[in-house]
């Protein structure tokens, strides 16, 4: 019985709108979707190896039902990549305005708040000093 992968799974308000942000922005690709009366209500997005599930709130009576409350509230989602500032400048490239890239803990870090308010960085390990801004 060997554990193989663990896919965050992600609740988002306005589906068209966390897949700009995901799909658009960030690169990622629908692998596979749920599409009743047309629209994609669930799917699987994936990017080099990588997966996320999105799915929206409506119920089956076709209307939104987001908990009350701050969406995405201490939840962080930390990929780690051969190279940071790439996806920083790919992804000024595609719109998106993440956030100026630093070193913490012997790494690059860059990161965005989603649509839905769930934080995203990624990461890549260097040897530049602690807290070093990136100035590119």
């Amino acid at each position: 019985m060997a554990l193989r992968q663990t896919v965050p799974f992600l609740r988002v308000l306005d589906m068209e709108r966390a897949l700009a942000f995901w799909r658009d922005g960030l690169g990622f690709e629908v692998a596979i979707s749920w599409t009743p009366q047309g629209s994609i209500r669930w799917c699987r997005i994936e990017r080099d190896g990588l997966a996320l599930m999105l799915q929206d709130y409506r119920h089956d009576d076709g209307i939104s039902h987001p908990p009350a409350g701050e969406r995405g509230l201490g939840v962080s989602i930390v990929i780690f990549c051969d190279d940071a500032l790439a996806i920083y400048h790919e992804a000024l490239g595609r719109g998106l305005q993440p956030d100026r890239p630093f070193v913490g803990n012997g790494l690059w870090v860059t990161g965005f708040t989603d649509p839905d308010g769930y934080r995203v960085e990624f990461e890549s390990e260097t040897d530049q000093p602690e807290e070093t801004e990136y100035q590119g």
